[in-house]
């Protein structure tokens, strides 16, 4: 593709004065529209800013390249603008880019997914050559600039170096557009260097692009797996020497990984016979990077669950706010009401509380799919639905407490090990291979998960969440702020999970016989999923350090409309992401927060932690100062935290 086809002089400007990035876009859009690309800049520029909220548009080495695709735009066209003076708060890959080349890419919504991605990957690509940004920086008319854009490299350079090992490679990140094709750049150019044929499948969002043939792999001395999540079609490198590796890290230490990967490789990808799933076999230290991976594979699929039940259920509410039946609309009469709109509304609710069951379930199969392919899966969501509870309905015992979301996490982690390690060690004759996957597998492992269940899991952390329940219970007779903490510790610990139901049971009884009222509960609800969004909006907006990655940004977001909603599941992402990072800071903010609005003398008799419920509360000035200070506790102390995090991570790079 010839990138200078699909721009125009006069949408290259040069030493623009901007104070932020939304200016730099508006300056861009404004350009676009002035040229007759689109019809309407207002909808173009939202499309656009939807989109930066998904995943950061800044790269590195000074380029960001925001983009949209949008109805208005009547051809596919980009702008350039080089700024006067370099923007450092640009959400960018690198969190110490400062952006001074900006590329804005305008797609039709009927090209969407090809021509956009085209121009994706050729910029990515093309920015990755020796002395390419620098001779676009350097330009001195639009014209001049627009020549550079599509300058190739000799092409007799290549046939100089005589290869003496072959790599192959898969490069994917969690978008799939330009790190999956900068960091497969980056290889190529790497092994360029060091003698060692790179040859590399993309596996973005356009799809698998460059696939790998069986006899390149066949050939191949070894491969790398550059990807932030689960790699597709793993059992085509059966028997080969592997390195895993994060999508950005080639772009930094493409040499380190090209030599790992020949000579001290994590692991041998392991694969039986026809039917069977593939495993990888590590050699030491892949172990955490194993793990670390199957958790953010099984969030990425838990994500749109969370977003799904708690839409269905937001609607829900909202439609019965008018009527005043927010509280009631659970209420099994509404099922056959007479009015239809009760009925939809009724049944909206429930099918998001139907929906929130299987948030557990497909989280720990996708975990266990992460480390063992498809002959995790199942094993992996019957420990799911173990640690949602779902067992209890069938085993008759609805008093049972359910091991939450500790629970989903050893059983999808053990479901993966246990269906893998089966994988690399039962070997049977051809003739009876088919029954290792679809039979000894899934038995094996679902007996496994069953017993671990059964006599660890269960036990250990349902007998704890039992007695928490009961310590709750035991501080009835204790002073108001004292109970208010033990509340608001029990109700932000798992985020709706066995704990908060069992403080919710027990404050709700209370405020029912008129002892204590909710105040703390209903806060406690809301205060994590909003602390967390506000951390996700502060980091993005004002510190500019990006210390969330990309789909804890876009969790934030959902976060936060979700505690407005009383919905705290939104922020159970962050919790499987960094456990013992954010259920101690979850815990204080909501102790904080409930403890101040207690002291205060907000009161709230009934349990309606939503926005809606805000205007019953008794001096809800002290109401809202106790919602203040906990998110506010939880936003600053996750982003000084992870801040600290990261800057020791960069440290040791």
């Amino acid at each position: 593709m010839e990138l200078r086809n699909m721009t125009h002089p006069n949408l290259v400007m040069f030493d623009v004065d901007a104070q932020s990035k939304e200016q730099v876009i508006r300056q861009l859009i404004s350009k676009i529209k002035k040229q007759g690309f689109v019809e309407s800049e207002d909808a173009f520029l939202e499309a656009v800013l939807k989109r930066e909220e998904q995943s950061p548009t800044g790269m590195e080495r000074g380029l960001a390249i925001p983009h949209g695709k949008s109805s208005t735009v009547k051809e596919a066209v980009f702008a350039a603008a080089r700024l006067k003076t370099p923007l450092a708060d640009w959400e960018s890959i690198d969190p110490n880019n400062k952006v001074q080349l900006v590329f804005m890419i305008a797609i039709p919504e009927s090209e969407a997914g090809t021509t956009h991605l085209k121009v994706l990957s050729t910029l990515s690509t093309n920015l990755m050559r020796d002395d390419y940004l620098e001779g676009l920086m350097a330009a001195e008319s639009p014209e001049e600039f627009l020549n550079r854009l599509d300058v190739e490299e000799k092409p007799e350079a290549p046939a100089e170096i005589e290869f003496t090992k072959t790599v192959v490679a898969i490069t994917a990140c969690a978008t799939g557009i330009a790190h999956t094709y900068m960091s497969a750049e980056a290889l190529e150019k790497a092994g360029s260097e060091l003698g060692v044929r790179v040859l590399v499948e993309k596996q973005g969002a356009n799809g698998i692009e460059d696939e790998l043939t069986a006899d390149v792999i066949k050939n191949a001395d070894a491969v790398i797996f550059a990807t932030d999540i689960a790699p597709k079609r793993l059992d085509r490198f059966a028997g080969k020497a592997y390195v895993q590796t994060r999508v950005a890290e080639p772009l930094r230490k493409g040499k380190e990984i090209i030599q790992k990967a020949i000579n001290n490789p994590d692991g041998v990808v392991e694969q039986g016979d026809e039917d069977e799933s593939p495993t990888t076999s590590s050699n030491g230290g892949g172990f955490f990077k194993d793990m670390v991976q199957a958790v953010m594979t099984g969030i990425s699929y838990m994500i749109p669950v969370i977003v799904a039940g708690g839409l269905m259920m937001g609607i829900a509410k909202l439609g019965a706010m008018p009527f005043g039946l927010v509280n009631e609309l659970a209420d099994p009469k509404y099922a056959t009401h007479s009015n239809e709109l009760f009925v939809i509304l009724h049944h909206l609710d429930k099918l998001g509380g139907l929906i929130f069951k299987f948030m557990y379930p497909i989280f720990a199969a996708f975990v266990a799919y992460s480390l063992a392919d498809r002959v995790g899966l199942v094993a992996g969501f019957i420990g799911g639905a173990f640690a949602g509870g779902l067992h209890y309905t069938f085993w008759n015992n609805p008093e049972g407490i359910p091991s939450g979301f500790l629970g989903a996490l050893i059983l999808g982690l053990a479901a993966g090990y246990i269906a893998r390690f089966l994988n690399q060690k039962i070997q049977l004759n051809k003739n009876l291979a088919a029954m290792k996957p679809m039979f000894i597998i899934p038995a094996v492992s679902i007996l496994s998960i069953f017993f671990l269940n059964f006599y660890i899991v269960d036990p250990l952390f349902g007998g704890l969440n039992a007695v928490l329940r009961n310590w709750i219970e035991a501080a009835q007779g204790t002073g108001d702020v004292v109970l208010a903490s033990i509340i608001a510790s029990a109700t932000a610990f798992d985020l709706g999970g066995p704990i908060n139901k069992a403080a919710g049971a027990i404050a709700i009884g209370l405020a029912a016989d008129e002892v204590y009222p909710l105040t703390a509960r209903v806060l406690a609800i809301v205060i994590p999923p909003i602390g967390l969004g506000l951390a996700v909006i502060i980091d993005k907006y004002i510190v500019g350090r990006r210390v969330f990655p990309a789909d804890l940004r876009i969790t934030g977001n959902t976060s936060l409309l979700l505690g407005f909603l009383a919905i705290s599941e939104g922020a159970i992402p962050f919790m499987l992401r960094n456990p013992l990072i954010t259920i101690p800071i979850n815990i204080i903010g909501a102790i904080l927060g409930a403890s101040t609005a207690v002291l205060l003398g907000a009161v709230q008799w009934l349990p309606l932690p939503a926005i809606w419920g805000w205007p019953l509360v008794e001096n809800l000035w002290a109401y809202l100062l106790g919602l203040v200070v906990g998110a506010g506790f939880i936003a600053f102390a996750n982003i000084f935290i992870r801040f600290a995090i990261l800057k020791k991570k960069e440290r040791q790079a």
